[in-house]
Parts: structure tokens; C-alpha cells; sequence
């Protein structure tokens, strides 16, 4: 069994800072707001060589005006259920409370070790006011405090000393990524559910429902990979709240750690300028692009509706118009494994190292039919091609005068090379060398 550690309380009581600190990352976004935390955040820690996955819940509560509390007590109950031991975070500074009592229940009926981590002993005299929480009917209580690091220690020494197995590494390392991206309300999270088969985020009609970029592990076709649920990216002066702001650099974090970007847009809507925004995000950086055209079902459709809006759509982005277009609709399930299996396949191509004379068999003829235009009469001749070690998928082409060559025929060589070779969907680098 894996070793799975549940973070847990009520709102604001320090829990997704902890969370932070074991992760060594800043990835779960902090507030003093109450319920910035909503769906569950997966990570992976170590202490003392023993490897562990921990989970960053929304605080518990009942009765709250918090139009997310019932999904929130949801994904917590589920979080629950998967840990193999549970870290319940209070506060010191604002003592037992009732919400701690109450939630106390829910956690004693899981029968699982259960850690009291008095949360904010950031003195002595704070510390030695986390024995009123021995209240709770818990053994362990560790005063901690979660922004300096102070009594995590000795809580972590308890923690691992109750897992039964060993964790190596973090198992999701070198496992394909992509990132679900898009304007808010275009249905990233409802896709994710729908792939997985159950709520793995919360999802409502309200834009920005989800606030941290969540990762999911799943797998399609015989192969692993991490979905990433994003936050959606609005225009920099649309965005107004801290919490929005953080979100979007999670988002824009993910774009940059993934593999393929699947971008989100609603049909309805078209294809606008912050989507275009994205995708050449996603093209700077080097990373695969799929088109998912959401709310398919909701379009009005005429014979070859699909065929004009791909073209209309590709004509829009110009020299990004390599990204593959395909309609989808979420909710009725259509062809959403399709475009898994798209992404997957973009991930190939952009892993794929084509062997130099395999490139040279293949452009050099092409070349010779159509060679790069004569400047200031003098003739360019490309004599050799070889792919670039790089990340971003990148080729050199040696010849006599590089910098003669314009842009429209870097753009011809780039749809040579595509045809080629199977790049649909990834953005190339063309650099011209001398020989």
C-alpha cells in the first residue's frame, strides 16, 4: 500500500502552508482568505529517505455561506479514504473550537493514526497551549508551526514511523504531463471528471471555481500519464483579486512544466484573443498543442460547419495554425478519449529523435524542388540537415549564405519537416548555420 499522508481541518488554519513546506514547492496557493483550498492537492515529500504522497485538503465545515462547502467536505471525506495516516491541523492562536470538535467526529469515524498538528505555536507560550487539544480524544499532539518550520520535526519522526511499506522516489517522475488550459468556464475541470469517471474536481457554473493547478495521474491506451487541472487565464486587467493573480501563475507554472497543452475553448464563444494568447504561450515554450473545441453539442451545426471553423480558426492563428483542431463535447462524453489519444500522440512525435540521414533523405530532395529564393544574385545552397539536442523540438540547416533566408521559406521547410515526419502539433525551430 502506497504511503499516503491527508492534511486536514477546518478553514485558514494553516494547512495548505504545511503542505507547501513538505513539497518544497510553492504550489498550493496561500491567503488569509477562509476556503482559498478547494480541490484536493496531491504532492510528494520525503523525510529521513522514507518517500511519501501527502494530500492538501479545503478546510471542513458545515452551516458556512460558502456556496462550495458541500463539494469541499466532499473531496475532503475522499481525501480520508485514501490516506494511510491523517495530519489534523488546529489552530493555536484561536484554541478548540467547536468546527475542531466537530470535524473531530468525522475523523475518529475513519479509524486511521490521526496526528493533532496545533498549527501558528510559534512561541513557547503558544506552544504550551496546545494541551487543551488533547480534548479532541487524540494521543499525538505536536505543537508546530507551519511558516518557520518550528516542532514539524518531531511530528514527521511520528508520521513516517507508522507507514508499513517503502516508497522510492517520487513515482510520477518522468511520466508524460498534460496541461488543460483555457478562459474560465470553458470546461476543464468537467473534462477531467469525465475522463477519470468521478468528481476528481469541483466543478459549477461559477467561473474560477477551480484556484490551484491539480494533478491527476491517469491512464489510457496501456500508458501513464498526469492530467493538470488549471485555473482559467483572463486578461491581466481583468484580473483584480491576490487569489486570482496566484491562480493564473499556477496556471502559466503547469503550461511550463508540461508536456502537450490541451487548449481549451468554448464553442460557443469562438475562438477569442486570450486563447490565442495561450496557444502562443504554449508555443514559446516549446510545448505540444492540441485544440479542444468544447460544447459541441450546445453549436447549431450546418452541413461541413466543423470544416469552415477549422479553417476560419487556422486562418486566425496564422503561423500557431499547426496545432490539431478537435470538437468535443464533455458532458455527452464525445470524443473526449480521442482527444487523449491526440495528445498522446503529439507527445510521441515531440519526444521523437529522427535520425540525420533519415532528415537528409527526406528535406534535401524537397529542397532541391524548391530551392530558398536567389538575394542580390547570389544562390543559397542548404547542403545538410541534423536535429538539435534540445528540449523544444529544434533543426539546423547548414548552408552558404544563412542569412539570406526569409521567413517564408523557414515556414515552408517547418510544413516539409511536419509532413515528413509526423509533427502535428509541435512547434519546430528552424536554425540556418554556416557550412
Amino acid at each position: 500500500m502506497a504511503n499516503i499522508v491527508a492534511i486536514v481541518g477546518r478553514p485558514n488554519v494553516g494547512k495548505s502552508t504545511f503542505f507547501n513546506r513538505l513539497v518544497e514547492k510553492r504550489t498550493a496557493i496561500m491567503d488569509n482568505e477562509s476556503g482559498v483550498t478547494r480541490d484536493r492537492q496531491y504532492g510528494y515529500a520525503e523525510w529521513t529517505g522514507k518517500h511519501f504522497t501527502t494530500i492538501d485538503t479545503g478546510g471542513y465545515v458545515s452551516g458556512s455561506d460558502d456556496i462550495f462547502e458541500g463539494a469541499i467536505r466532499e473531496q475532503v471525506k475522499l481525501a480520508l479514504g485514501e490516506a494511510s495516516c491523517i495530519i489534523f491541523m488546529v489552530d493555536a492562536k484561536d484554541g478548540l473550537t467547536g468546527l475542531d470538535e466537530d470535524f473531530a467526529k468525522v475523523v475518529r469515524q475513519v479509524g486511521k493514526p490521526v496526528f493533532i498538528a496545533v498549527n501558528k505555536s510559534d512561541t513557547t507560550e503558544m506552544s504550551f497551549m496546545a494541551g487543551e487539544f488533547y480534548g479532541l480524544g487524540f494521543d499525538d499532539v505536536f505543537p508546530i508551526s507551519s511558516s518557520n518550520g518550528s516542532g514539524t520535526g518531531e511530528l514527521l519522526d511520528a508520521v513516517v514511523n507508522t507507514f508499513e511499506s517503502e516508497d522510492k522516489g517520487n513515482p510520477d517522475e518522468g511520466i508524460p504531463r498534460l496541461a488543460i488550459l483555457g478562459r474560465p468556464n470553458a470546461g476543464k475541470s468537467s473534462f477531467i471528471n469525465a475522463l477519470v469517471g468521478t468528481d476528481r474536481n469541483i466543478v459549477t457554473d461559477q467561473a474560477g471555481t477551480t484556484r490551484d493547478s491539480i494533478n491527476t495521474r491517469y491512464n489510457l491506451f496501456g500508458k501513464d500519464f498526469i492530467l493538470t487541472d488549471t485555473a482559467g487565464i483572463r486578461k491581466k486587467s481583468k484580473v483584480t483579486e491576490d487569489i486570482e493573480f496566484y491562480s493564473v501563475l499556477r496556471a502559466l507554472q503547469s503550461l511550463q512544466d508540461s508536456d502537450v497543452c490541451i487548449i481549451l475553448i468554448d464553442a460557443e464563444r469562438g475562438l477569442e484573443a486570450q486563447d490565442v494568447n495561450i496557444i502562443a504561450l504554449a508555443d514559446k515554450y516549446g510545448k505540444g498543442v492540441l485544440i479542444m473545441i468544447n460544447k459541441w453539442d450546445l453549436v447549431e451545426k450546418e452541413t461541413n460547419t466543423a470544416i469552415r471553423i477549422r479553417e476560419e480558426m487556422k486562418q486566425k492563428l496564422g503561423p500557431l495554425g499547426y496545432a490539431p483542431i478537435i470538437f468535443t463535447s464533455v458532458i455527452n462524453k464525445q470524443r473526449i478519449f480521442k482527444a487523449i489519444g491526440l495528445a498522446v500522440e503529439i507527445y510521441e512525435s515531440r519526444a521523437q529523435k529522427i535520425p540525420t540521414s533519415k532528415l537528409n533523405d527526406a528535406m534535401l530532395p524537397e529542397i532541391e524542388r524548391y530551392p530558398p529564393p536567389a538575394l542580390k544574385g547570389k544562390h543559397i545552397k542548404i547542403k545538410y540537415i541534423t536535429q538539435l539536442p534540445t528540449q523544444a523540438t529544434s533543426f539546423a540547416f547548414f548552408c552558404n549564405l544563412p542569412q539570406y533566408i526569409k521567413a517564408p521559406y523557414q515556414r515552408f521547410l517547418e510544413n516539409k519537416l511536419r509532413s515528413h515526419f509526423n509533427l502535428e502539433g509541435v512547434p519546430i525551430r528552424v536554425y540556418f548555420r554556416k557550412k
